[in-house]
């Protein structure tokens, strides 16, 4: 795409923002270009917030029902799927699976509780509760 064809639609998910897309430039370069973003992008980011919402939803009445822990409803509240939060709290897939177990989840210790709320950017005893 050549720079002036960088779409300038706006996109209201990036909150009056701009982000940097890349095109090429007048000599043939690639460059950075700021955009304020297309119609099709806001389309796809507004569809994967409402499924993720749709998640976090089951997840809270899976929670309210003594089906599952805190743990899951907070990661999809956080817009995170298992991979996304495993890497970003440095934990095995099959153990975030584990701690969703609600028995499991109760025993687990205050390191691994911290280590999880920091990276969903709560508090551990909020990530013990339901909002």
């Amino acid at each position: 795409m050549d720079v002036q064809d960088v779409p300038q639609d706006g996109n209201a998910t990036l909150g009056g923002h701009r982000k940097a897309v890349y095109a090429r430039g007048a000599g043939g370069a690639i460059v950075a270009v700021e955009s304020a973003g297309w119609e099709a992008e806001e389309i796809v980011t507004l569809q994967a917030v409402d499924v993720f919402d749709a998640y976090a939803k089951a997840a809270r009445a899976r929670v309210v029902a003594g089906q599952s822990s805190p743990l899951e409803y907070w990661m999809y509240a956080r817009r995170m799927d298992i991979a996304t939060f495993a890497q970003s709290c440095g934990v095995w897939r099959w153990r975030i699976r584990r701690h969703f177990r609600p028995a499991v989840f109760a025993r687990l210790s205050p390191e691994l509780l911290s280590r999880y709320a920091a990276a969903l950017g709560v508090s551990p005893e909020t990530l013990r509760a339901l909002p």
